[in-house]
């Protein structure tokens, strides 16, 4: 169904929106429930023209009966939108079916972070005598120390780091590139990865400009990062839920308690709206009533 749009629409996601082949296949993941949706109602060959915004709503109230939560409704719904908008820009429709379509309600639900304290123990719980412990070790002070993004994280590529002068760059979201300050001791724990396991290496063809590396020498990948970090806070017994992300906003967290500025934050951060920075504002909202309650004599 509407094969060739999907193509078309792809190719505009790609080439004129930037976007990552990540979100490009959520968007055309989010096109698929609603042609098999269609599909179902024996609406196999509808143009696209004669798509209404009834049959929109009939398509919202069948992910809301298959228990779909509302963080994932609301995906769906920004995905579909996004398609017909582009078949309108494109002049392939005249009426969008879905200018009028609202997303469910969400409730907000802050990150969670750890205090320095806790990220500290993380740190000195691994040991640094074996490939692994170095290379962890280095994973995570870069994680803190630049706030990245785990695929970011995973990509680093030796030519992008400038560690004599405290930068990497950085390939984010859309192929956008950025350059993140990084600090001392990250540069610190990358160096004595390096020189003590990494340079030694036998590394597998076409990974050889990666930093962190599997013992089989390929480049590590997405699911080995969230092993490590929930296996070492699993081990030091904490009751928060960690992940590599928590890395990320803790880093976020830390800076803006400490007093940066928002839109220096959003530039570290690789955020393309600084609405989606303000999200750290309210978690440093939290930490003033915190210090306010504690440290006030008429709290």
């Amino acid at each position: 169904m509407w094969v060739h749009e999907i193509i078309e629409y792809r190719n505009y996601l790609k080439l004129e929106r930037s976007l990552s082949e990540n979100s490009i296949s959520a968007y055309i993941n989010d096109l698929k429930k609603l042609t098999a949706f269609l599909t179902s109602l024996n609406k196999k060959n509808i143009k696209l023209s004669d798509v209404d915004s009834n049959l929109i709503n009939q398509f919202i109230e069948y992910l809301y009966k298959l228990g779909i939560s509302p963080n994932t409704q609301s995906r769906i719904i920004s995905g579909i939108k996004s398609f017909f908008g582009y078949l309108v820009l494109e002049e392939k429709i005249l009426v969008n079916p879905t200018e009028l379509l609202e997303s469910p309600k969400l409730n907000k639900k802050l990150p969670d972070t750890l205090n320095f304290e806790d990220i500290d123990k993380m740190f000195l719980s691994i040991e640094m005598n074996s490939f692994e412990g170095a290379r962890n070790r280095a994973i995570l002070e870069t994680l803190y120390s630049c706030g990245l993004r785990v695929s970011e994280l995973i990509n680093l590529n030796f030519q992008n780091l400038f560690l004599d002068i405290g930068f990497i760059k950085v390939i984010g979201k859309g192929s956008k590139e950025r350059l993140v300050p990084i600090g001392s001791q990250a540069i610190k724990y990358i160096n004595l990865y390096n020189e003590n396991y990494r340079k030694n290496m036998s590394v597998k063809m076409g990974n050889e400009g990666y930093l962190f590396l599997n013992r089989r020498g390929s480049k590590i990948s997405r699911n080995m990062i969230f092993i490590i970090v929930k296996n070492i806070s699993i081990n030091l017994n904490f009751k928060k839920n960690v992940s590599p992300h928590t890395f990320r906003h803790s880093f976020a967290t830390h800076m803006i308690e400490g007093g940066a500025d928002l839109r220096a934050v959003q530039e570290m951060l690789g955020h393309e709206s600084i609405t989606t920075t303000e999200i750290y504002t309210h978690l440093n909202k939290e930490y003033l009533r915190e210090v306010v309650n504690k440290f006030h004599p008429r709290s």
